[in-house]
């Protein structure tokens, strides 16, 4: 359901009435909200290229990161580990503008409802080289980023790169990055970002980083984004190039200039999603070549656009299972679970 712009008032006093109700949820210490999955799903659950869904360090050690040191040393190292990280990690800048590489088979995720890592962001990917455009064997997979805060990143909050695959980042919250708050490019695939609130950040989501890539990129960036609370972020929630299919379902989007863009013949379903007081919801004619994208089942309120449509996309359906939450129950649930503190 797309509803006009136009008179809304009723929906208006629904999103109130939403609003009031998602402040006066608690989750108690400990608690793990029904909502909160204990597995990955979306693209990151699928069965490809060699790795059958996103497990992350699963079967490896269980270590506390409570020092910037400790952090540095077990995201990088080659065995499968989960990486626990207690309070505040400070990142450094050093010669690598704050970006620090994650090695394959690693859980990262926070303690409590207070772990943060701020003034630098995490790396996913070997070194960038054009010259390669297929998967080298050296890829970058299965990683799992949850219940953390990252913040103040003088590049990217977090950065996906060169074929990197099976990569789920839930539950966290992301805020004034330099640049992206998570960028997936470069041939990256098999990914699920989820229940992550983003605030007080320009440039959010870049799905395909220029178009001139389509040599790496064309069918890949298949990334699945769903129950994320665009909380203000302003733009590229995400700006999508050549991914097909790109699933953008169940996110509550608020006060931003635009949603979903998509461009260089990609494919992006957009369904089930709440959208309040956004200039333009989705695009299909914004920079460089038309994107595609089918919408569905979508509820606009206070939009000064409507959701532009062109084409036909390949379903996400045909890769994995999902069930969709109504889109009148969006502006509810999701700023009650997204961010951290609610696994």
């Amino acid at each position: 359901m797309s509803t006009p712009v136009g008179n809304r008032r009723a929906l208006l006093k629904v999103v109130a009435a939403a609003a009031a109700l998602a402040t006066t949820v608690v989750v108690l210490p400990g608690a793990a909200p029904a909502l909160a999955a204990t597995t990955a799903d979306g693209f990151a659950s699928v069965n490809a290229l060699g790795q059958n869904g996103t497990t992350g360090g699963a079967g490896g050690a269980v270590v506390t990161a409570t020092t910037t040191a400790q952090f540095l040393d077990y995201i990088a190292r080659p065995e499968p580990l989960v990486v626990q990280v207690r309070g505040t990690i400070t990142l450094p800048t050093g010669t690598s503008d704050g970006m620090h590489n994650v090695a394959s088979d690693k859980t990262v995720i926070g303690l409590g409802t207070d772990a943060r890592l701020v003034g630098g962001g995490l790396n996913i990917g070997v070194p960038v080289n054009d010259n390669v455009t297929t998967p080298p064997a050296n890829a970058v997979h299965n990683i799992i980023i949850r219940n953390l805060a990252l913040t103040g990143a003088t590049d990217d909050l977090i950065n996906v790169q060169m074929f990197s695959h099976h990569i789920w980042i839930d539950h966290n919250d992301f805020s004034n990055g330099d640049d992206g708050a998570v960028d997936i490019k470069r041939g990256s695939d098999f990914v699920t970002v989820s229940w992550n609130r983003f605030h007080d950040h320009d440039k959010t989501l870049l799905l395909g980083h220029d178009d001139d890539n389509g040599a790496q990129d064309i069918g890949r960036l298949r990334v699945t984004y769903h129950h994320n609370y665009f909380d203000g972020s302003d733009q590229r929630n995400p700006r999508v190039r050549f991914g097909e299919s790109v699933h953008v379902y169940n996110n509550y989007y608020r006060d931003n200039s635009y949603g979903v863009a998509s461009a260089m013949n990609a494919g992006v379903v957009l369904e089930g999603n709440y959208f309040f007081s956004v200039n333009n919801p989705g695009r299909v004619d914004f920079s460089g070549d038309l994107g595609r994208m089918v919408s569905r089942d979508n509820i606009l309120v206070d939009c000064n656009h409507e959701i532009e449509v062109r084409g036909s996309v390949v379903e996400p359906r045909t890769y994995y299972p999902y069930s969709l939450d109504r889109a009148t129950d969006v502006p509810a649930i999701v700023p009650a679970g997204a961010g951290t503190g609610r696994i």
